[in-house]
């Protein structure tokens, strides 16, 4: 007599495949809001960490007097730093898993932070700022795809911008920390650590969560582990109420795992041989590294802009002020992204915001004298921060964690991340140079050409990706390629 496979063993594909739908048919859980935070609170401070640093370059250059060079590179080093972690921890968690490597990258972050504090001359602050980038830079690919695997395809969208979107917070307390520290009679040497130091807190909060969060349920089925998948994906499902709760949290390695690993090199490999995944990997790193071309040169450089509209302004107005355009600019649209990315899908919002961005920009470089006319041009350089946290800012980190296969997910959000990070470095770099050369319009010029790039690289090379699986998606990278609508 033949004994037909049972239907809920683990090793069986139509379990597997049973499970995998009813993932992406689940609501929102208890397990996935505490991954959402366990992720979110390594954004909140790269967020600070990366912002926060043109703040600090108010103070130390009265202080150490550095070269443009040297000046630069306080503000720019992390992020090129950071192109190094996403590609590194990026390709290590598609061999060893996003578990395995989960945690340590807001280690690095933290250590960085810590010694920046303490940092006694520019260059020391340099090399510092350097070990933290790295550890931001692992942050993105590692904590897009947990929360990519982990959610459900009617809210992955919203999930994962959620946890991008712990940015805001970071956003809002550092000019917030700031201000109040200014406001004190500490000295600015004294200020300027602790806001450095400050930046290591949220990341060491999370770092024991990070350490005792589960596997994915789709990395253990991709590496042939059933009865660990099985039981991830109850856990999420929270089929069994007594042991769900803790179950995504248990430190066991999946014993699915013990294989052998690919090499380092396999992944970028794939990448770069299949021409379907190529193609998109090539339309998300371009959209990213202009989309951070123009953002991270305005905002790292807001404190020079506020200070071209304002020249009389003190340090403290200056800060309050940029406070007050990320509260009542950014955040809403980081939210307004959120709650619409599912609805609306990736590409319009895309569009959108990379017009939006392109149209308030030149507006900045084309209007004669717009730095005197503060109110209008507040209000403008307010317009372009909501459209851009409601568009490129949030579906570019999105995007990355959704159209490449489990194998190499982590490897491919890492190369776009990089990306991102590169354009970020350049615009950091380049934004104080043409202030200095072309004034405010030039500057803003740069920033507008790039996102009338992003918006033709949108337009004709990214897929649209809402209300389908991860697994959907993969299929479809090798039927369709990038015409994906």
């Amino acid at each position: 007599m033949t004994t037909m496979p049972d239907s809920r063993s683990p090793a069986n594909p139509t379990a597997g495949i049973e499970l995998l739908r009813r993932l992406d048919d689940s609501h929102i859980t208890r397990a996935h809001w505490k991954i959402l935070f366990i992720s979110g609170m390594g954004f909140f401070t790269d967020a600070y960490d990366l912002f926060i640093i043109g703040v600090v370059m108010s103070m130390l250059k009265p202080e150490w007097h550095p070269s443009p060079v040297a000046a630069g590179l306080v503000t720019s080093t992390a992020l090129i730093a950071a192109a190094i972690g996403a590609l590194a921890f990026g390709r290590i968690a598609d061999i060893l898993g996003r578990k395995r490597i989960y945690g340590y990258e807001v280690l690095v972050l933290a250590i960085g932070a810590i010694a920046s504090a303490f940092s006694p001359s520019i260059w020391w602050l340099i090399g510092f700022r350097f070990v933290l980038g790295v550890g931001i830079g692992g942050d993105y690919p590692v904590s897009s795809t947990i929360m990519s695997e982990y959610a459900s395809k009617a809210t992955r969208g919203m999930m994962v911008t959620l946890v991008f979107t712990m940015q805001a917070a970071g956003l809002i307390v550092g000019p917030l920390l700031a201000a109040a520290l200014l406001s004190t009679h500490l000295s600015h040497d004294m200020v300027w650590r602790i806001l450095l130091a400050f930046g290591a807190i949220p990341a060491l909060s999370v770092f024991q969560m990070r350490r005792h969060l589960a596997e994915t349920p789709r990395f253990l089925l991709a590496r042939g582990a059933h009865e660990e998948f099985r039981s991830a994906a109850d856990a999420v499902l929270a089929e069994r109420q007594q042991r769900a709760a803790a179950r995504p949290f248990e430190t066991e390695r999946p014993a699915g795992q013990a294989g052998r690993d690919p090499g380092f090199g396999e992944g970028f490999r794939i990448l770069l041989t299949r021409n379907d995944l190529l193609l998109r990997l090539i339309g998300v790193s371009a959209a990213w590294f202009l989309m951070d071309l123009a953002y991270y040169g305005n905002t790292v450089s807001t404190p020079l802009v506020l200070g071209a509209i304002a020249p009389g302004d003190s340090l403290l107005r200056r800060t309050l002020i940029q406070l007050v355009i990320f509260a009542l600019a950014a955040l809403p649209g980081y939210f307004v992204a959120a709650l619409t990315i599912d609805r609306l899908g990736r590409k319009p919002i895309q569009v959108i915001g990379f017009l939006m961005m392109a149209m308030s920009f030149g507006l900045m470089a084309l209007i004669p004298g717009i730095e005197r006319l503060i109110v209008p041009f507040l209000i403008i350089y307010g317009i372009s921060y909501f459209f851009t946290e409601f568009g490129p800012n949030a579906t570019t980190f999105v995007y990355p964690a959704e159209v490449f296969p489990v194998e190499v997910r982590t490897t491919g959000h890492g190369v776009a991340s990089a990306a991102g990070k590169i354009g970020a470095f350049v615009g950091v770099f380049l934004f104080p140079i043409m202030m200095a050369r072309r004034g405010l319009g030039g500057a803003e010029a740069m920033a507008s050409l790039a996102c009338i790039l992003g918006l033709a690289v949108t337009l004709f090379m990214l897929p649209e990706t809402k209300g389908r699986s991860l697994e959907e998606l993969s299929a479809l990278a090798i039927t369709e390629g990038v015409a994906v609508r």
